[in-house]
């Protein structure tokens, strides 16, 4: 069962960001996922209200029912009642429920809150519990991203890249996280073939050209800067590589 998040920035020098967290819209459930049949059958259906109705009687009866505890902030979730259902998934959590999308909705829950670090723990443990999901280790690259935490999130986007290569949001931000890290020539590259292999994704040949122009504009300060030192520091300065303005911390969407 997973949750559909809500569409989350990434820190940058002005990008355009094209992210969603990438997951399912419906609310699935296989035989042993379901708490309650006449509940979760208002849950598949996206009838939410019912479904909190349903669950609040169930939760009530069956106080230590993990799985009802879940499905009941998933609900939450859905109409957005989002301090209810991160209630609820704890709570499932605490009684004992491991299941790895529990803690990817939660993390998820908290992003949309901007609550980088209990997101970042919440989808460090989906990603643990659920290694071959390219849903945490996205959206955990996005948390670290969040939290200031380029290496890691460079890392967790490369997980999700090699579950899904051909995700494009994935590539985009892979590219972003590339520049958070001062790896520019990664991020040109990455974008380069997007705007090559699909040219109808927008994101990619807007950013390329952003960072484009911002390589260009470093290079005339650099040559600027040479043009202006003696003869001793032009010397060292020849072997610097001119740096793109870097993140302010302002998150763009």
């Amino acid at each position: 069962m997973l949750r559909v998040g809500a569409r989350i920035g990434v820190a940058g020098f002005g990008l355009i960001v094209a992210l969603t967290c990438l997951v399912s819209r419906n609310a699935m459930a296989t035989d042993n996922e379901i708490c309650n049949v006449a509940a979760d059958v208002s849950l598949g259906l996206e009838d939410y209200p019912k479904a909190i109705a349903s669950h609040l009687k169930l939760v009530h009866s069956q106080p230590n029912n993990a799985l009802a505890h879940y499905h009941l902030g998933f609900a939450y979730g859905m109409v957005g009642r989002v301090n209810e259902e991160v209630a609820e998934y704890l709570t499932a959590s605490r009684l004992g429920l491991r299941n790895w999308d529990l803690f990817l909705n939660l993390g998820l829950a908290y992003l949309g809150q901007r609550e980088a670090g209990p997101a970042i723990e919440a989808l460090e443990t989906a990603a643990r519990l659920g290694p071959q999901h390219f849903e945490a280790h996205y959206n955990l690259a996005l948390a670290y991203e969040g939290g200031g935490r380029p290496a890691e999130a460079l890392r967790e986007i490369a997980a999700s890249r090699r579950l899904a290569p051909d995700d494009r949001d994935a590539a985009n931000t892979n590219a972003i996280i590339c520049v958070e890290n001062g790896d520019t020539a990664c991020a040109q590259g990455i974008w380069s073939q997007l705007v090559r292999l699909a040219p109808e994704y927008a994101p990619a040949g807007e950013n390329l050209s952003i960072l484009n122009r911002s390589v260009a504009l470093g290079k005339r300060r650099w040559l600027n800067t040479v043009a202006q030192n003696d003869d001793t520091s032009n010397s060292f300065a020849v072997d610097a590589q001119p740096e793109i303005a870097r993140s302010s911390g302002i998150w763009s969407k």
